[in-house]
């Protein structure tokens, strides 16, 4: 970097634009509160200074999917002139993007010269540094699980028609256009480590898995991967769709959420050979805070109206508050490797979760579980899916979801007020107005007849 990138203004630091960057333009990236990326392009040409900061109005956390805002959505700044927030990034950390001569960064958002203590972002840094406190470094591994759409030739979407396909499934059977494979290719040149890719339990959905790594480099890489291969899906004419359940006759999208803890010494603390079930008892106590805030937890992880057609029962979704080893009908699985690869995943997360959120939302659940030392219930013995060992279960709607997350003081303390507020805002006017909306399903039933 040229020798001004030290000099700071006001508004971040200035750099020559005879740099050293080999991109024409940058793009600065950051997920707000529904999980949409937000950016800009930053051109890098001779005689433009390139800053490492760049502004945005901060009432986009008022707004809505479909455009519209909730004015009272605290720390919108609505009501208060609609200011400015600050997005920060390092020049360091561009890294090739998608598009030629185009790079990528993720970055931080200030506003008063001060963290915007509910960006997402934010809210997990705040995860991982409650876990350093404890002498704990979060490690991570996220599994997505995605539909690939086609045109319907009347404006909408249909499942890619994949004859032949069945599950763990590769090439040209599951994926007849090349698109996964162009999606695989695009992640390496990014950088993107995938660790496995393959078609799911109902073709064409596919699972992609990106190499376990510090919660952090995990969750940024997800939120890059998932921006990457929409934009990939779209200029092939196609979709890709990380929704929970975007097909009744299908099963439901996940995004499994695997996490182990390194101690001081670089020793995975969830690991106990002398301990039940070979597992430590922080291990255990993260695990009964996660069964401990389960309700609370289902806001967070299924942040939609459609992710309570997923979490049924029998769909191996995540829905009891019960744990097994190796049980995929638990909603706290432990696989069956011990050692360093001993890790706890959490299966209540769906496609359409926030990565941010989601995460810092398990690690935080799991800290209480440590910070309370509460004890862990005996696992899942039974199959676990009509029914379990337990009556408790997710909420049914995400009503109920939002209701749960505001009684629990303790995990809304942890999450931070700030987010919790604008996120229960938010969410609150989003099934408002799905309960007022007039469905297709309603006028097909009910018109004919009545």
């Amino acid at each position: 970097m040229c020798a001004d990138r030290a000099s700071r203004t006001r508004r971040g630091f200035v750099v020559s634009a005879a740099m050293t960057l080999p991109y024409r333009r940058i793009r600065p990236m950051f997920c707000d509160v529904l999980g949409i990326a937000r950016s800009k392009y930053l051109p890098v040409a001779p005689g433009v200074p390139s800053r490492a900061s760049t502004n945005h109005c901060i009432t986009l956390f008022a707004q809505h999917l479909d455009k519209t805002m909730t004015p009272g959505a605290p720390g919108s700044g609505f009501f208060e002139g609609m200011p400015d927030l600050e997005s920060r990034f390092d020049l360091d950390a561009v890294r090739p993007g998608w598009d030629p001569g185009v790079g990528v960064v993720i970055a931080d958002l200030w506003a008063h010269d001060e963290p915007l203590p509910y960006a997402p972002r934010a809210v997990l840094q705040r995860a991982i540094d409650d876990w350093r406190a404890l002498g704990y470094d979060p490690m991570v591994g996220i599994e997505l699980e995605a539909y690939l759409l086609e045109p319907d030739r009347a404006g909408g979407w249909r499942p890619l028609d994949t004859p032949g396909a069945m599950t763990y499934g590769v090439g040209a059977i599951v994926d007849p256009d090349g698109l996964i494979e162009a999606i695989m290719d695009q992640a390496a040149e990014c950088g993107l480590a995938l660790e496995s890719v393959n078609s799911e339990y109902d073709c064409p959905q596919f699972e992609f898995t990106l190499g376990y790594s510090p919660a952090m480099e995990q969750v940024d890489s997800i939120f890059l991967f998932k921006q990457m291969a929409h934009e990939v899906a779209l200029r092939r004419g196609s979709r890709l769709t990380f929704v929970g359940k975007p097909f009744a006759h299908l099963s439901g999208s996940g995004t499994h959420v695997n996490f182990s803890l390194r101690d001081g010494h670089d020793v995975n603390a969830l690991n106990d050979a002398d301990g039940a079930h070979a597992l430590s008892d922080v291990a255990r106590a993260s695990i009964a805070g996660l069964l401990a805030h389960h309700e609370a937890l289902t806001a967070i992880c299924a942040p939609t109206v459609n992710a309570y057609k997923r979490l049924q029962p029998g769909q191996l979704a995540g829905v009891w508050a019960n744990w097994g080893v190796d049980h995929r009908s638990a909603t706290v699985r432990v696989p069956r490797e011990r050692g360093a690869a001993t890790r706890i995943e959490h299966r209540t997360p769906d496609g359409a979760a926030n990565p941010y959120l989601a995460v810092a939302a398990v690690l935080q659940a799991a800290r209480l579980g440590v910070r309370d030392a509460l004890e862990l219930p005996a696992p899942e013995t039974g199959d676990a899916l009509e029914q379990a060992n337990t009556d408790r279960r997710t909420p049914e709607t995400l009503r109920d979801a939002l209701d749960a997350l505001e009684a629990d003081a303790a995990f809304t303390e942890a999450l931070g007020h700030e987010l919790v507020a604008n996120f229960l805002s938010l969410k609150r006017d989003e099934w408002a107005k799905y309960c007022a909306a007039v469905t297709d399903w309603e006028l097909r039933y009910y018109v004919p007849y009545l």
